[in-house]
Order: C-alpha cells, then sequence, then structure tokens
C-alpha cells in the first residue's frame, strides 16, 4: 500500500476508523529481540497520560502498561529473534516484528500510524510518522507496551544468563556490558551482527 511520510514539523491529521498505533523497543542493544506492539485505542475509554515511554518512569510504564491492555480496543504485541535479527538485519526485523503485531490486531486495523520514517508491508494505509512517539496517542501507547514487555524479557534473560546485568541495562551496549562479554563470552541471545559482540568473537 502507498505509504506516506510526516515530518515532525507537518502538521498530523489523525484518519478516521479503527487506526492502529505502531512502535518498537530493542533496537541498540546487543543482545535480545526487538518487541513491537500495536494499540487501537477506544475513543469511548481515553488513557491518560500518555507519552513517548522513554519520558516516563519504569513505575509510570508499568501502570500506563496495564490500563492501556485494559482500556485499549484491540492491543498485539509481537518480536523478531535474535537469530532473525543477525540473518535480516535489526532495520527488517524491527520491520517484521511491527507487521507481526499489526497482523495479530482483533478487530483489524484500518489504517496504522507508524514510529519514525518506514513502515512495514501492510494490506491496509500506513503513515510513517516522526516522532510519532510524542505526537500520536495510539504510537505512544505501542510505544509502552512494547518497552515494558521487552524490559520484562530481558529480566528473565538475566536469570537464565547471570553477570551480564541484562536486568538493569537491558542490553545496551554500556561499559559494563561490553566489560561481561569480554570476561564470560558471547551468550545465545547476544546479537552476532553487531560490532562490539564480533569483536569479542573475533578475540580482539
Amino acid at each position: 500500500m502507498p505509504q506516506v511520510v510526516v515530518r515532525s514539523g507537518d502538521k498530523l491529521v489523525i484518519p478516521a476508523g479503527r487506526v492502529a498505533g505502531v512502535d518498537e523497543a530493542g533496537r541498540g542493544p546487543l543482545a535480545g529481540p526487538v518487541v513491537a506492539a500495536a494499540v487501537i485505542l477506544d475513543a469511548h475509554r481515553p488513557v491518560k497520560g500518555l507519552r513517548d515511554s522513554k519520558r516516563l518512569t519504569a513505575a509510570a510504564r508499568e501502570c500506563l502498561y496495564d490500563e492501556i491492555r485494559d482500556r485499549a480496543l484491540a492491543f498485539a504485541i509481537a518480536s523478531a529473534s535474535v537469530e532473525e535479527i543477525d540473518r535480516i538485519n535489526i532495520l527488517q526485523a524491527s520491520l517484521l516484528a511491527m507487521q507481526r503485531a499489526i497482523e495479530a490486531l482483533q478487530p483489524s486495523a484500518e489504517q496504522v500510524l507508524v514510529d519514525g520514517n518506514r513502515c512495514p508491508d501492510l494490506p491496509c494505509p500506513a503513515q510513517a510518522v516522526i516522532k510519532g512517539d510524542d505526537r500520536v496517542a495510539a504510537i505512544s501507547a505501542a510505544s509502552i507496551l512494547a518497552k515494558v514487555a521487552r524490559d520484562r524479557e530481558m529480566r528473565q534473560l538475566d536469570d537464565a544468563y547471570p553477570g551480564y546485568g541484562l536486568a538493569q541495562h537491558k542490553g545496551y551496549p554500556v561499559k559494563a556490558h561490553i566489560s561481561a562479554l569480554e570476561t564470560l563470552g558471547v551468550t545465545p541471545v547476544h546479537r552476532r551482527s553487531y560490532a562490539p559482540v564480533r569483536r569479542v568473537l573475533r578475540g580482539e
């Protein structure tokens, strides 16, 4: 379907009908999946306090996570695995996770608004919205679901692979994570296509 990119300074007109907001979490980390969420909000059951998940505290995200799931007309959370990220690259894996989330919505979306400047291939009209996670309530809601879901998964991976600090830094390439990689080695949940992980594998 045709795609339109709405820049951050452009006026955004929210289409009518069942409009899904879509966002992802986890493009930058060295470990773990990339997670996407799609949300169709219910105009009759609004959720207050929606904004970009990165601008909320962890406690606020957790509260909104439950409220969004309770009040939304539809929501879905999906992911692309470490293996998929390494095979098709992180951009394509992010779009794949978004596509999976959108396709899982019940009822389905009639229009889709995606945070960023790229849209996955979809059977319905889609717009990419620059800084959409702070401009469109449904995208804000999706960013919160994706972030909380991924953070929870990283805490589970921390239990499975102790010593890397995954519960704290969520897999991002902070100094402590790089040091742990160099000391403990690469796990099955690390993205081998990412340069810091490749360097450890090569023994550099």
